[in-house]
C-alpha cells in the first residue's frame, strides 16, 4: 500500500537532538536545508506531512508555517493517539502512514504506523522495530533520505500499475 502521510518527531529527527539556550533564555534549534527540501518535495508530490513532538517549542510552529504543514501536535505525551487522530482526520489507514522517530517516547506511534522509520542514530530499541533506517543521522538529512525513498517507491508503483 502506498504511503500517503509522513508523520515525524522533531527533536532527534529533524534536528540532531541538541539545542542551545541564548543568554535571554531563548531556545535555538538547527534544521538542515537538505531535510527542508525533502519536506518541500514531499508536499509538492502530494504527500501529507505531520509533526508530532513532545516539546512545546515555538520553533516547531515556525517550521510548520514555513513548510505549510497544518498537522502539528506539540507537547504530545501520547504520540500513538495523535497518529490515530491525524489518520482519522485525513481518512487514511494506519498502513498508509509512515512515522519517523528516534527515542522511546516514539515507540507506540512507530508500532502503529505502516512504515516505521528511524534515523541512523536512533536508540537501539527504536531501530529494532523500524522497517526503514536511514544512513543519515537525525538533523543531517535523515528525513530527506526517507522522503526520497518513499517518492521512488511511489514512482515505481505507479509505473508498475501503468504497465498492467
Amino acid at each position: 500500500m502506498a504511503i500517503k502521510l509522513i508523520a515525524m518527531d522533531v527533536d532527534g529527527v529533524l534536528t540532531d537532538g541538541a539545542f542551545w539556550w541564548g543568554p535571554n533564555g531563548e531556545e535555538w534549534k538547527r534544521f538542515h536545508f537538505t531535510d527542508i527540501m525533502g519536506l518541500s518535495r514531499a508536499r509538492k508530490a502530494g504527500l501529507k506531512l505531520a509533526f508530532i513532538s513532545g516539546e512545546e517549542s515555538p520553533l516547531i510552529d515556525r517550521l510548520a508555517a514555513k513548510m505549510h504543514i497544518d498537522n502539528v501536535e506539540k507537547g504530545c505525551r501520547d504520540k500513538a493517539a495523535a497518529l490515530r487522530r491525524i489518520a482519522a482526520e485525513h481518512q487514511f489507514s494506519l498502513e498508509e502512514i509512515c512515522f519517523m522517530g528516534d527515542d522511546v517516547n516514539d515507540l507506540p506511534a512507530l508500532k502503529l504506523a505502516g512504515l516505521p522509520a528511524a534515523p541512523a542514530d536512533a536508540q537501539p530499541e527504536i531501530r529494532s522495530v523500524c522497517r526503514f533506517i536511514t544512513t543519515a543521522k537525525g538533523g543531517n538529512g535523515a528525513v530527506r533520505e526517507l522522503i526520497e525513498s518513499i517518492l521512488r517507491e511511489s514512482v515505481s508503483m505507479a509505473t508498475a500499475e501503468a504497465a498492467r
